[in-house]
């Protein structure tokens, strides 16, 4: 691990090969716009400045370090040159901040302002080019705010390995597009490059002219839609910003989804449908307990439930794999003894889904059968002739495949037919209205945060399970 000197402070460079990783690391930031820490090398921006003494100035990206090295993070040459890239860069850039929905993330805005900051020299007009093309049904691209850093071209390349994105043409008319007739919709893993993209130029279909990030703030959350179990971001409005006019539903629904990097799960990607986890958490909510399809409070459904537990005489659950490890744990504690217990999928792959590959998604299509698994077992459901009563939690479940005549408890979450054909149907919360953790496919637990209010009538299952436990009559 050689040593070497950056702004006169010495520092380890450990096992970093790079000036710019190596001052990244120690604390002294350096612009760079094409360098990602999991792409490869292209040198390309040339933003990443810094003086090496006795050699002028050069990127930090490239320079490998050796013992003794001396560096200048920000000396006067190197904010001379660095201010010359960025007036380069930003001479055909439109420069729409105003409706751009980067706008407060965007590290060209931030780097103009932190290093440049002046009006362009420039009189002639700025270049043209294509405004708002398709890649794909989710993504547009903005050919005018694009710098050409090519880290969404070797994402494809190194990470995805779609190789859907190519470079065309040369100079001032060069532009990011699709190879050939494909299109990022061959890509499952496409909405990464919205993410990497340094200004405006990759925009989410979804997301855009929806709100300004700076009203909007992350809850650390666990993505369900696989046996990963990858770390993300769900982002929401904030309470300060709630708006009152339109809509009150707008302040808590999930506006969009996000990475949260995790080096044991899924480092800095995630799927295309972890994105989606939004439209999956809106859709219409149970929210009123049935009694045989009649609308009864919540204390009328558990009293019904105790007396249809009490009453069984071979009493079969059938255990979610998207339950929480807290509410997994709630459960057996307070009926494990009580029901034959089987751990069921919740969910299965969707036509045309990916069902698994080499880089994150897997083919159990549920975040917690490691956790439900280890406490339950492996046994595949199965049903006892003098079977009489059925616990179903979650979904996954096909009514009409059930023992004929047996009695149906079922806690839920969405408005479904099924709800009716139950017995007893009592709605539980979902992921994102209650903290919990996962334990994915490797055995690596990952915590998520309640971001939207538990609508009346619901209640979570962890304090559902030990209600239906107590005897008839007990305060529910």
């Amino acid at each position: 691990m050689p040593g070497i000197f950056i702004n006169g402070e010495p520092v380890d460079t450990g096992e970093h090969r790079t000036v710019l990783q190596v001052a990244l690391a120690n604390g002294f930031y350096v612009p760079h716009f094409c360098w990602h820490p999991e792409l490869s090398i292209v040198g390309n921006c040339r933003v990443c400045l810094v003086e090496q003494e006795g050699r002028g100035v050069g990127i930090a990206c490239n320079m490998p370090v050796y013992e003794g090295l001396s560096i200048q993070t920000d000396s006067e040459p190197v904010r001379v040159q660095r201010k010359a890239m960025l007036e380069f860069i930003l001479l055909n850039h439109p420069v729409d901040c105003g409706i751009c929905d980067k706008a407060g993330e965007c590290t060209l805005q931030d780097y103009h302002y932190t290093y440049n900051g002046e009006t362009a020299r420039s009189h002639d007009p700025k270049l043209r080019s294509t405004k708002f093309f398709p890649l794909s049904e989710r993504i547009i691209l903005d050919n005018e705010r694009c710098i050409l850093c090519s880290r969404c071209v070797r994402f494809t390349r190194e990470i995805s390995k779609s190789n859907v994105l190519g470079m065309e043409q040369r100079g001032d008319s060069m532009l990011v597009r699709p190879v050939e007739d494909r299109t990022l919709d061959d890509d499952p893993y496409s909405d990464n490059v919205i993410d990497i993209c340094p200004v405006g130029a990759l925009l989410s279909c979804s997301f855009q002219y929806q709100a300004r990030v700076w009203y909007l703030e992350p809850t650390p959350s666990v993505c369900p839609g696989c046996a990963r179990g990858c770390t993300v971001n769900l982002w929401h409005r904030k309470p300060e910003w709630r708006l009152n006019a339109l809509d009150r539903r707008e302040n808590t629904r999930i506006l969009r989804v996000t990475p949260l990097e995790n080096p044991r799960v899924n480092g800095p990607w995630i799927c295309n449908k972890g994105r989606d986890l939004g439209a999956l958490i809106d859709r219409p909510r149970a929210d009123r307990a049935l009694l045989k399809g009649r609308r009864v409070s919540t204390k009328e459904a558990i009293d019904a439930a105790r007396e249809l537990i009490l009453e069984a005489k071979s009493a079969v659950a059938l255990v979610s794999s998207w339950g929480s490890n807290e509410e997994l744990r709630a459960f057996r504690n307070a009926l494990g003894d009580t029901f034959t217990c089987f751990v069921k999928s919740d969910s299965e792959p969707a036509e045309n889904e990916v069902v698994e590959d080499d880089l994150l998604i897997r083919a159990d299509k549920n975040p917690n059968t490691r956790g439900a698994q280890s406490l339950f077992g492996t046994d595949a459901p199965k049903f006892a002739e003098d079977t009489d009563l059925i616990l179903i939690w979650g979904e996954g479940v096909d009514f009409g495949s059930l023992p004929r005549g047996v009695t149906v408890l079922f806690l839920g979450y969405w408005l479904l037919p099924e709800n009716g054909h139950a017995e007893v149907f009592i709605p539980i919360s979902v992921q994102t209205e209650r903290r919990g953790h996962y334990t994915n496919f490797e055995g690596v637990v990952s915590a998520f945060e309640p971001c939207q209010p538990r609508p009346d009538g619901v209640i979570d299952a962890e304090t559902l399970f030990p209600l239906l436990a107590a005897p008839p009559g007990s305060p529910a």
